[in-house]
């Protein structure tokens, strides 16, 4: 099941700057073993924000509910969560 979320994330105003480095540095390995395992398959930056857009290939909408709560960014995060479907004019 593939799915397209979009990531928005709001930094807490009142964090420590070195506890606020620490989370970014672990949610960029977390998202890698992801990619790494073909989980986490696209993600592009939204230009201007910080903000992201990215695919998902799961199992399950558990398992997406899963992996994206255990981004250390999650409590920052809203999310917007698309279900996507194969196009019949797709090439492959």
């Amino acid at each position: 099941m593939k799915y397209m979320v979009q990531m928005t994330v709001t930094p807490p105003k009142d964090m420590d700057p070195q506890e606020w480095q620490e989370i970014l540095r672990r949610e960029k390995e977390y998202g890698q073993e992801f990619m790494k395992n073909g989980k986490f398959q696209h993600i592009w930056r939204i230009v201007g924000e910080f903000a992201n857009v990215s695919i998902f290939d799961v199992e399950s909408n558990d398992e997406l509910h899963t992996i994206l709560a255990g981004f250390p960014l999650f409590p920052y995060m809203d999310m917007n969560v698309t279900a996507l479907a194969k196009h019949p004019s797709a090439l492959n």
